[in-house]
Order: structure tokens, then sequence, then C-alpha cells
């Protein structure tokens, strides 16, 4: 079966991914680790799920604090993303000497990410010889803003960040850390183009 998968990580490494770090914290212990499986799951109420490897030191304190983090590095942070990547005292024992704040939630927000989302496990489930965490959303941020949730998805507040924390003091956008074919990818020049999503300029269907 080795070829076998590693035809299936070929095949999937040819889906270019955004790079994470799933944080949590358990009582006093701070766990996280790299991950790129992660994606919405639902709009309402608000929904993500991340794929975590069943022998992965971190599992066990999402597990036991139901909660977790999702920090979506920028390309300047790629060595955040080797460190929660691999098993060393640097990571176990002084959580990469990374700087941190808490949300609602209490798992760490890591600074200066391009945005991240804070969320309660509202359930798991079997994935072969990973596990899988759905969260709903209690607070979300970008270097500029940060929405905290309360009793759902109607009852909101607006908090900016300060500088410092998650925000940057660039006015620049920063560009996202990706994954592609094994190997880390930066974004070149943009080219905006009008999306399907775009009010009144599409339908479903690609007619005017």
């Amino acid at each position: 079966m080795a070829l076998e998968k590693n035809f299936f990580r070929q095949v999937m490494g040819r889906f270019a991914t955004g790079v994470t770090v799933v944080t949590t914290r358990h009582q006093e212990v701070l766990g996280g680790l790299t991950v790129n499986a992660f994606c919405s799951v639902s709009l309402e109420p608000p929904l993500i799920l991340i794929c975590v490897d069943l022998k992965s030191q971190t599992l066990p304190l999402i597990r036991d604090s139901k909660i977790f983090a999702v920090n979506m590095l920028t390309q300047q942070q790629e060595e955040l993303s080797n460190c929660f990547a691999t098993s060393t005292p640097e990571r176990f024992n002084f959580f990469c000497n990374a700087t941190h704040h808490t949300a609602v939630t209490g798992a760490p927000i890591l600074d200066k990410t391009l945005a991240f989302i804070d969320a309660r496990v509202v359930a798991e489930y079997p994935g072969g010889d990973h596990n899988i965490f759905l969260g709903q959303v209690a607070a979300m941020g970008t270097a500029e803003r940060t929405l905290f949730v309360e009793d759902g998805f109607e009852q909101q507040h607006d908090v900016a960040i300060a500088n410092g924390q998650n925000g940057s003091s660039q006015h620049a956008d920063p560009s996202p850390l990706l994954y592609y074919q094994g190997q880390y990818r930066h974004l070149g020049n943009l080219q905006r183009k009008p999306t399907l999503t775009t009010t009144g300029t599409a339908h479903e269907d690609g007619s005017n």
C-alpha cells in the first residue's frame, strides 16, 4: 500500500491550500500543530472543521479542552509552520516561542497572523488515521477587525485589534503562506477579476 499512499499524497498535493496553525489550551498546557486540512462547513450556524492526526500530541488537548483556534499564516511565518509541524522541545515545551493572545475561548491566538477563527468543539468524528473536529465559531478576526459572537450569529460585537496583537502596522494586506506539491508557495502579482458571486453580474449557470 506504500505506493498507493504516496500517489494519494501526490494527487492531493495538486490542491493548493493555505497554511494554518491550530492551537488549543487545556488548563495551563498550550498545544499547537500545523494543519492544512481545514475548511468552512456552515454559515448558519458558523461552523468549521479541522482534521488532526491520531498520533498528534495536540489531539487529546483539543478533545479535553473542547476549544481550538485556527491561525492563518502569512508568508513571513514559515518558521512558525515548520516549528509546529515538528516534534521538538521548542514546540512542546516552549510553544515555538510564539507570542499570542486570546479572544473568547482561551485558545491561543498567534500574533500578526493573516486571520484567525476561535471555536468550540461541537462534534468529533473518526476519519481513518485522523480525527475530525467540528467547531462552532466563537470569534474571528483579521488585522483590521475582530468579531465576537455571543449566543449565536445574530448578536455580534466589533472590536479593533491593536497593532502588536493580531494586526500589522503595515497598510498593505499581508500575503498568505500557501502549500502546493509538498512545498511552501507565495502569491505572485494578483490579477483581480470579477467573480460569479458579484451581485447582479452573473448567474449560477454562467449566463448574464
